[in-house]
């Protein structure tokens, strides 16, 4: 019983919500675990005190604050949608708290890597559907600061038909995206001149990737593979890795770095952090202010360079 409501709910966040196979699988892992800690016993049975019990279990095997707080967040969204077909008074999972899990800095690239890596550094314009397709991805990547699921999941423009419906799109003409990010909170992220010159570009060859097997997810989607469907995640990863690889960056490039990028490269210059908050779609400003100690280290490997006695304190410790 237990794994058939299991599948209809991952069914459901896949279908209605977009999320990827990458998600869903790691859900799927997360309500096993959950049923090991109490073998013969139904998911509708367990209360508050047995979901606690089973995050120390986790905890004991040697399971790290992450993926307990992923684990944690997979069981409160399985029973919100759950609690009322099966009876249930109260989501049993909804007031116990994950470990603290502490903050890594993201990575981000300076702004000159972002400038080689977008006007693609000693290489030929992009001319091909593939090439366009990339560039206009990683423009507004790092233009509007998306995160990759929001980038896959954006339309060309809104659509709604018995097949589909769209929950994020891109308004050329006001130089806009509307998204749908975590939570189901939608945003409206400006695109930059840049982006937007990308975008078109794409948009005239784009048709051209479709066939007769594309579905009306696919019509809608703004974003194509090869096969004419909307387009992975994990090609949207390769594609940017391999461009970071071909204009000779030092570094491995996630599209989340772009989203790093643009935040941190927006408050090195405009140092408004509840913009960022707004663009970037965090629910706590907490989460963005992370970035303000990425912001700090550019500015601390700024005075190592330039302030003199900076410069001293480095010269004595190496013994001149």
């Amino acid at each position: 019983m237990d794994d058939a409501l299991t599948e209809a709910w991952l069914a459901e966040l896949g279908a209605q919500q977009r999320y990827s196979d990458h998600t869903i699988a790691a859900y799927r892992r997360d309500l096993r675990a959950l049923r090991q800690c109490f073998p013969g016993q139904p998911l509708d049975a367990l209360d508050e005190a047995r979901i606690r019990q089973a995050l120390g279990r986790l905890h004991a095997s040697g399971l790290q604050p992450r993926s307990l707080a992923r684990a944690l967040a997979a069981w409160r969204s399985y029973y919100e949608w759950r609690a009322p077909a099966a009876g249930l008074t109260r989501n049993p999972a909804h007031g116990v708290r994950a470990p603290r899990i502490p903050h890594s800095l993201p990575k981000a690239l300076s702004v000159d890597q972002a400038q080689a890596l977008l006007d693609r550094s000693q290489l030929p314009p992009a001319e091909t559907p593939v090439e366009r397709r990339d560039m206009a991805m990683f423009e507004i990547l790092y233009s509007g600061g998306l995160r990759l699921s929001e980038l896959i999941g954006l339309d060309w423009q809104p659509v709604r038909t018995p097949g589909h419906a769209s929950h994020s799109w891109i308004l050329a003409d006001e130089g806009e995206a509307v998204v749908r990010g975590k939570g189901g909170k939608t945003r409206i992220v400006p695109l930059g001149r840049q982006a937007l010159a990308a975008l078109q570009a794409w948009l005239e060859v784009r048709d051209g990737m479709l066939n007769p097997k594309s579905d009306e997810d696919a019509r809608a989607a703004l974003f194509l593979g090869e096969r004419g469907q909307r387009i992975s995640p994990r090609v949207v990863q390769l594609r940017l890795q391999a461009l970071a690889q071909r204009v000779g960056l030092p570094l491995h490039v996630h599209p989340h770095s772009l989203r790093h990028s643009f935040a941190s490269h927006l408050l090195q210059s405009a140092q408004d952090l509840r913009a960022v908050q707004e663009l970037l779609g965090h629910a706590n400003i907490s989460t963005t202010q992370i970035y303000t100690r990425l912001d700090f280290q550019h500015l601390a490997a700024s005075y190592d360079q330039a302030h003199p006695r900076a410069k001293r304190k480095t010269e004595d410790k190496s013994g001149h």
